[in-house]
C-alpha cells in the first residue's frame, strides 16, 4: 500500500476514533487502540513498518518529543500551591518505589530474567500525557488529583526513560567489564540529563527573549518553534540516548513558566498539533504488532498465566503501593490517594521504549529482551481498558468527581445577569459571575451566588479560578468590544458554539460596528444589546421558567407567554443548557426547562384568542 493512502487512513482512523469517543464519552484512547489494531493485526488493511520502513522508529520518537514539549507548556509552577509536595514525591521517591516493585513483580510474577526485569521496571515508572492528559479531558474530576495527575504524567515520562538507560548502560558495561559498578554508570548518566536540561532550558531563554522582540515574524513562530523543539531532542540525543526527552520536557516548563505573552496566540495550534500526533502514534504502534509478538500471553499456557498475573500485580499490588507509600503523611486527601493510587494508564512513551531496548537486550545476549514488546502492549492495552472505564465509577465512588452538569461563567455583574445567574442557580446548574470591580459584585454577594473578583482576561485568573465547570460563557458587560474581546479568547478553550455575549443596543449607531466572526454568538433571536435588557429591566420584565411536557408542548408554552417574550435558553433534564440566538434555535423537548425573558404581565384572553385566529389563517398576503 502506498505511503500516502497509509498516512491517510492513519488520520481517519485517528480522529474519527477521537469523535466517536466524543459522542458516546467513551475513552478516546481505547477506540484508537482498537482502530490500530483492526486495520494491522486483526484485518491487514497495512503494515506501518512495512510501509514506512526505518523511518518509523524516528517518526515516532519526534512525535513523543513534542507531545512532552506540548505537555510541558501546560505545566505552570502555580498549579503546585495545593499540589506540589504530592508531585515531587512522586518524582522522586514514587519513581524508586515503582521502579523497585515494578521489577520484583517481574522477577517473581511474570518470570522474566533479573536483567529484563529490572530494566522494564524502570520503564513502567512512565505513565505519560498521551494518554493521562486525554482521560481528563474526557473525566471531570478535582482538581487538585488531576493536577497532580498530569505532572507526574509529563515528569515521569523522560525520568522513565532515563531509569531505564541506567539499567541498560549498567548491564552493557557489565558485559564487557564483570567487576563493573554502578558509580561508573550513573554519574555519566546523571551528567548527560543535566547537560540536556540545560540545552533545552537555554532554548527556551532564547524563544523567550526572541519572540517578544520581534526577532521572529509572526508567521514564522511556530514554525521556529517547532523546528527548535525537535534540534533540541536530536542535540541532547546525541549527548545520550533518550536525554532529548529531558531536553524538550525542560523546555517546554520553562516556556511556560516565563511569561512569553506571544505564546499565547498560538496555544490552539500546538493543541491541534498534540491531538493529531497523539491519534497517529497510537494507530501506528497498535497497527504494527505481531500476533507472534502476543501469542506468549495466553493465558492457557502457564507463561502466559504468569504475564496475567503480572498485569494484575501491577493494577492491584505496584501502583497502589508505590502511591501511598510515596504520599504517607502528606496533606493530600485520603479519597485522592486511592483514585492516585488506581489511575496509572501507560501509554506511547512505554511501546516505544519497550520496542528500542527489546532489540538492544537480545543484542546483549538476553532472550527475554523479545518479549518486552508483546509485553509493553499488554500493559498499554490492559492499563488504559482498566482505568479508561474506570475514571468516572471510582471517583463518584471516592467523591472526588467534578461538577458533572454543565455550567455557565458570566462575565459582568449588571442587575440583569445576576438575577440570570439566580434563574441558572434554581436550575442547579453551576454558576460563577466575574466582575474587576468588587462594587458592581455588591449584588452578587448580596444574593449569595458565587462570584470572582478580577479581570477575566488576566493570564493568573486561570490558576485562581477553576473554569472546568462552566462549559458556557455569557460576556455581558456594557462594552460590546470588550465582550467581543472575552469570547475570542476563550473561543478556544470552551468552544466558539458555547461564547455567548450581549452587544450594543440595537437602536445604537455601532451596533455592526464589530464583524460577527470576531463577536461571540448573539443572546437572544433578536440579538438584544445590553440597554435593550437593562431598560425592560427596568419595565419590570422578568425571567420565566417553564417545564414542558407531553401534555404542554412548546406551543401551548408560547400561547400563555406574552407575544414580546423572548426566548433565551432550555436546560435538558441531564443538564445540558442551549441557546436561543440568532444562528441556531434547539428544539424543545417534553422535559426540557424553557428560560425566558418576558414582560411581567401575562396574556389576556383576547391576545390568546387572536393568536391562535392568525395561526389557523395563516400567512397574510402583503
Amino acid at each position: 500500500m502506498e505511503q500516502t493512502l497509509v498516512i491517510a487512513l492513519v488520520g481517519i482512523l485517528g480522529i474519527g476514533a477521537q469523535w466517536i469517543a466524543w459522542r458516546t464519552g467513551w475513552p478516546a484512547i481505547v477506540l484508537m487502540l482498537a482502530a490500530g489494531f483492526l486495520a494491522g493485526p486483526v484485518l491487514g488493511i497495512f503494515d506501518p513498518e512495512h510501509a514506512f520502513g526505518e523511518l518509523l522508529e524516528p517518526m515516532v520518537a519526534v512525535g513523543v518529543a513534542l507531545i512532552l514539549f506540548e505537555g510541558g507548556l501546560s505545566l505552570d509552577f502555580r498549579e503546585l500551591r495545593h499540589s506540589g509536595s504530592a508531585v515531587m514525591r512522586l518524582a522522586t521517591i514514587g519513581v524508586v518505589l515503582g521502579w523497585l516493585f515494578g521489577s520484583l513483580a517481574g522477577i517473581y510474577i511474570a518470570g522474566l530474567a533479573p536483567e529484563v526485569a529490572i530494566l522494564f521496571g524502570g520503564i513502567l515508572v512512565v505513565t505519560g500525557p498521551t494518554v493521562v492528559i486525554p482521560l481528563l479531558r474526557q473525566s471531570s474530576i478535582k482538581s487538585r488529583p488531576a493536577s497532580i495527575l498530569k505532572w507526574e504524567a509529563i515528569v515521569n515520562d523522560p525520568t522513565g526513560a532515563l531509569c531505564a538507560v541506567i539499567a541498560y548502560e549498567y548491564f552493557r558495561k557489565v558485559a564487557e567489564t564483570p567487576d563493573a559498578t554502578l558509580f561508573q554508570v550513573v554519574p555519566p548518566l546523571i551528567i548527560a540529563a543535566i547537560l540536556a536540561g540545560l540545552i533545552g532550558y537555554v532554548a527556551a531563554l532564547a524563544i523567550a527573549w526572541s519572540f517578544p522582540r520581534g526577532a521572529v515574524p509572526e508567521y514564522l513562530k511556530v514554525p521556529v518553534l517547532l523546528a527548535a523543539v525537535i534540534g533540541v531532542f536530536v542535540i541532547s540525543n546525541l549527548i545520550e540516548h533518550e536525554a532529548g526527552l529531558v531536553a524538550v520536557t525542560v523546555m517546554g516548563v520553562a516556556l511556560a513558566n516565563m511569561n512569553v505573552s506571544s505564546l499565547r496566540s498560538i496555544h490552539p495550534f500546538k493543541e491541534n498539533i498534540a491531538i493529531l500526533l497523539v491519534s497517529g502514534i497510537f494507530i501506528l504502534l497498535s497497527a504494527s504488532l505481531d500476533w507472534e509478538e502476543l501469542s506468549y500471553l495466553n493465558p492457557m499456557t502457564p507463561a502466559g498465566l504468569n504475564m496475567m498475573l503480572f498485569l494484575l500485580a501491577l493494577l492491584f499490588l505496584v501502583r497502589p503501593a508505590t502511591i501511598l507509600l510515596s504520599l504517607l503523611g502528606s496533606s493530600v486527601p485520603w479519597n485522592e490517594r486511592l483514585l492516585l493510587a488506581w489511575i496509572a494508564p501507560r501509554g506511547i512513551v512505554l511501546v516505544a521504549i519497550s520496542g528500542l531496548f527489546a532489540l538492544r537486550l537480545s543484542d546483549l545476549g538476553y532472550s527475554d529482551g523479545n518479549l518486552l514488546i508483546g509485553l509493553s502492549f499488554a500493559v498499554v492495552v490492559v492499563t488504559i481498558v482498566a482505568h479508561g472505564f474506570t475514571i468516572d465509577f471510582v471517583a463518584k465512588l471516592l467523591k472526588v468527581k467534578g461538577v458533572t452538569r454543565p455550567g455557565m461563567l458570566i462575565v459582568g455583574s449588571t442587575p440583569w445577569t445576576i438575577a440570570l445567574a439566580e434563574q441558572m442557580r434554581e436550575l442547579k446548574a453551576p454558576v460563577i459571575v466575574v466582575d474587576a470591580s468588587w462594587q458592581r459584585l455588591g449584588l452578587a454577594r448580596q444574593k449569595g451566588i458565587d462570584f470572582y473578583h478580577g479581570e477575566i482576561l488576566n493570564e493568573a485568573t486561570e490558576h485562581n479560578l477553576e473554569l472546568a465547570p462552566y462549559q458556557n460563557l455569557v460576556a455581558a458587560t456594557e462594552n460590546e468590544a470588550y465582550n467581543a474581546l472575552v469570547c475570542n479568547e476563550f473561543a478556544h478553550e470552551i468552544g466558539r458554539d458555547r461564547v455567548f455575549q450581549l452587544g450594543e443596543s440595537a437602536d445604537g449607531e455601532d451596533r455592526h460596528a464589530l464583524p460577527e466572526s470576531l463577536r461571540g454568538r448573539a443572546l437572544f433571536e433578536s440579538g438584544f444589546g445590553v440597554e435593550d435588557v437593562s431598560e425592560r429591566q427596568r419595565q419590570g420584565w422578568v425571567f420565566r421558567k417553564t417545564k414542558l411536557s407531553d401534555e404542554f408542548d412548546f406551543e401551548k408554552m408560547q400561547e400563555r407567554l406574552p407575544n414580546a417574550a423572548n426566548m433565551l435558553l432550555l436546560v435538558r433534564s441531564n443538564g445540558t443548557i442551549r441557546f436561543f440566538t440568532h444562528a441556531a434555535k434547539p428544539e424543545p423537548r417534553a422535559g426540557d426547562t424553557i428560560l425566558s425573558f418576558s414582560p411581567p404581565q401575562t396574556k389576556t384572553a383576547e391576545e390568546m384568542a387572536a393568536k391562535k385566529a392568525s395561526k389557523k389563517q395563516g400567512p397574510q398576503p402583503t
